[in-house]
């Protein structure tokens, strides 16, 4: 084609534009519905405000018989392939009818599909039935033929994908998962979400914003964002991995009335937390925290994980770099005991966050300057303080005030963590917490002695209350 191809003067419905094709290749391509006049429509990615994207198109319009158009047509998509090679030809798609308002079917089939279609990529949809499904059929299946998974549903949908994808890498790879040192492997996999969930953590801090569209559109063209995991073990064995929030205490006890109350949809997160302001439960153990050393050691340094995150493009390039340094990622929890901190006493919440944990009622999250892929993560220790003082704490989540500023609150950034509860530091075996049974309108919350709380692993409630997090 030559250099003046890809500067061409082209004739329009709007007039007679000079276009250039884009170094990036950032176009969609697809089957338009028949022009009226020869030509072809160029379907693009189109910013909006406040993070969201949109399908833009172009219809360009030729003289008959010149046969300009497929030679646009052909030019483009060879730009597509040659700068595009991260885009994605063939997915495998999970839709949780039951997530959220339980509308992902509707959302994908009315929204998602057709974009994807137009794209030109090949998709398989799962519409699960069970708990656990995917999971089964991502350890069972060949995948060898994909390129990425996509999850139409919550953070609770993208946590099933992402443990059957990291339990099958590191079966495939021989390494135990019940070995709280073993180093975790990336696998080649990448997994999209489309939020349609009750809260959608983890989209709205990877990607800026909750819809369905512009989630999508960052799947079609290709973009790719690398998250830390925390694996949590409970003596030498896996509990759960986590990429958000390991919380215990209020957000524990949140997480876990509310499962009494999922009739009533996603407000069953604000009525169980109602409760548990009232309640100002606080729980006695020791926290022991591997802390991070050198320049990103402040989590309190108001600095932003965004696109190109210098912090985080380091720590990837490390990774997938030369595998036989050992990175901060891999080093296991056996440190010296004197690079070990340890607070005791008496704490309303303990938060590990991997992600800054934004969402829509909190847009700075829990900790605002959390990096989504630099091998840590941030510890948010909340002691023991008055209703109104946590109260403070919580509302400044959402009006963008330093919700660390608080005499009871401190931050540290951190690679590992231990718990032991007050009632099992004597004990080798810990116990799962006691059932709280239904009493009037705080439920089991605030009635009797409560000396344990629940672990909330991304919004699932673990079975034990000491454990090991790195």
């Amino acid at each position: 084609m030559g250099d003046p191809f890809h500067r061409s003067l082209l004739r329009t419905p709007r007039g007679r534009f000079r276009v250039s094709l884009p170094p990036g290749g950032e176009f969609l391509l697809g089957t338009p519905e028949p022009l009226s006049r020869p030509g072809a429509a160029v379907f693009f990615v189109q910013r909006e405000k406040r993070q969201r994207w949109s399908l833009g198109s172009l219809e360009f319009t030729v003289t008959p018989g010149s046969g300009l158009a497929p030679r646009w047509v052909d030019a483009l998509q060879r730009s597509i392939q040659l700068h595009g090679v991260t885009r994605p030809r063939k997915l495998l798609v999970f839709v949780n009818p039951g997530g959220g308002r339980c509308r992902a079917g509707e959302i994908y089939r009315d929204r998602v599909a057709g974009l994807f279609a137009l794209a030109g990529i090949q998709t398989e949809v799962i519409e699960t039935q069970r708990p656990h499904e995917a999971r089964e059929l991502i350890l069972q299946r060949d995948l060898g033929d994909l390129d990425g998974l996509v999850c139409v549903g919550g953070d609770g949908t993208f946590n099933e994908l992402m443990h059957a994808l990291i339990s099958r890498t590191q079966r495939k790879a021989g390494i135990p998962e019940d070995n709280p040192t073993a180093p975790l492997l990336p696998p080649r996999l990448r997994i999209g979400i489309i939020p349609a969930g009750s809260t959608d953590c983890i989209c709205f801090a990877t990607v800026g914003t909750n819809d369905p569209v512009t989630s999508a559109l960052h799947i079609i063209i290709g973009d790719s964002q690398p998250l830390d995991v925390c694996s949590v073990h409970h003596h030498e064995r896996l509990l759960r991995y986590a990429v958000s929030l390991v919380g215990y205490g209020f957000y524990g006890d949140v997480v876990s009335d509310s499962e009494r109350h999922r009739w009533m949809g996603p407000m069953r997160y604000d009525f169980s937390g109602f409760k548990a302001v009232l309640c100002n439960r606080s729980y006695e153990g020791t926290v022991e925290f591997l802390t991070v050393g050198g320049t990103e050691a402040n989590p309190r340094d108001q600095t932003r994980c965004r696109a190109g995150c210098l912090v985080c493009s380091e720590s990837s390039h490390q990774l997938l770099g030369d595998s036989k340094e050992k990175l901060p990622q891999q080093e296991g929890t056996g440190a010296a005991a004197s690079e070990w901190q340890r607070e005791q006493g008496r704490f309303l919440a303990i938060n590990l966050t991997c992600m800054s944990s934004a969402c829509p009622k909190s847009p700075d999250g829990l900790s605002p300057s959390a990096h989504l892929a630099d091998g840590t993560a941030d510890l948010i220790l909340v002691r023991e303080c008055s209703a109104l003082g946590f109260l403070r704490h919580l509302s400044r989540h959402m009006d963008h005030r330093d919700q660390f500023d608080l005499p009871f609150v401190s931050v540290h950034r951190v690679r590992a963590l231990r718990f032991t509860p007050k009632q099992l530091e004597d004990s080798e075996e810990g116990e799962q917490p006691g059932h709280r049974g239904w009493k009037g309108l705080l439920g089991g919350l605030c009635c009797g002695e409560q000396p344990l709380s629940s672990w909330s692993c991304d919004g699932e409630t673990l079975p034990h209350a000491d454990i090991s997090v790195r």
